[in-house]
């Protein structure tokens, strides 16, 4: 790939570290192209998650069920279709598990899962009422550090993924995401249903295992196709690598504090 003398450090038309390594074939799409989109979206969320309980704590908490259902089963359906293209697709082009390199063609199929990957960004983006939902149905406690920090630092992998790497072995977090997000919003959307529906809900444990699960198979997979110098890009898999470390520990810790042991006077609602 052709580099332009100092071209990547002047800011003139969105010309910024690494831009001239940009995929031409995502370049020009929506919320890809500057980094002060990102920015903006970012600083939105975390000043959201940073005054919005104090802003929410004056007022009486919200049920918000009807909406709550209805994000999670949006939700549902989104990662259901990001999970089918992604696995259709890359089965049809023979793409490896293990490594897979990025490259720029206009093929079908490969278009196919580019524009997957851009739809697992853009979900990303949706995402962000999650927290909004904590925060106007008062549940502080779940409003955690973990929280605040997964949401916001997954949106910008997933703008990292789509405008230098949205295709190849992008395909695999995509994939495994995607997949723990159709089951983890479909626990939402059910337990948004009332009482009536949530003592059939025994299996939260378990998708937080699954959560658990998916981030040990994320840092096996990233240190694989490391290890092997895959082609896909040895500074993104470390990237991934030392991005998916905290998550396991983070995670871990929660599953053991929730799940580890009886939990004494935990009130029944």
């Amino acid at each position: 790939m052709a580099h332009h003398g100092n071209d990547n450090t002047t800011i003139g038309s969105y010309r910024y570290p690494f831009e001239e390594l940009a995929d031409e074939r995502t370049r020009t799409w929506p919320l890809v192209q500057s980094p002060w989109n990102v920015a903006a979206i970012l600083a939105l969320y975390l000043l959201m998650a940073r005054f919005g309980p104090k802003w929410a704590a004056r007022y009486k908490p919200l049920q918000l069920r009807v909406p709550l259902f209805c994000h999670s089963l949006a939700m549902v359906l989104l990662n259901a279709h990001i999970f089918l293209e992604v696995l259709t697709a890359s089965r049809a082009l023979d793409y490896s598990f293990a490594c897979q390199a990025c490259r720029v063609s206009y093929s079908p199929h490969e278009m196919r899962i580019a524009a997957a990957i851009w739809w697992f960004y853009i979900s990303k983006i949706l995402e962000f009422a999650d927290t909004a939902f904590f925060i106007l149905r008062h549940k502080w406690r779940q409003l955690s550090f973990l929280h605040v920090y997964h949401h916001s630092s997954m949106f910008v992998m997933c703008w990292i993924a789509i405008k230098w790497t949205p295709t190849g072995s992008s395909y695999v977090p995509a994939f495994i995401n995607s997949f723990v997000h159709i089951i983890m919003y479909s626990y939402y959307a059910l337990s948004a249903l009332g009482p009536r529906i949530q003592k059939f809900l025994w299996w939260k444990r378990y998708l937080t295992g699954l959560q658990l699960l998916q981030f040990a198979i994320g840092l096996l997979w990233a240190g694989q196709a490391f290890v092997r110098g895959c082609e896909y890009g040895t500074g993104i898999l470390l990237m991934d690598f030392v991005y998916v470390v905290p998550f396991v520990f983070l995670f871990g810790k929660f599953y053991r504090k929730n799940y580890g042991k009886p939990v004494e006077n935990k009130k029944i609602k």
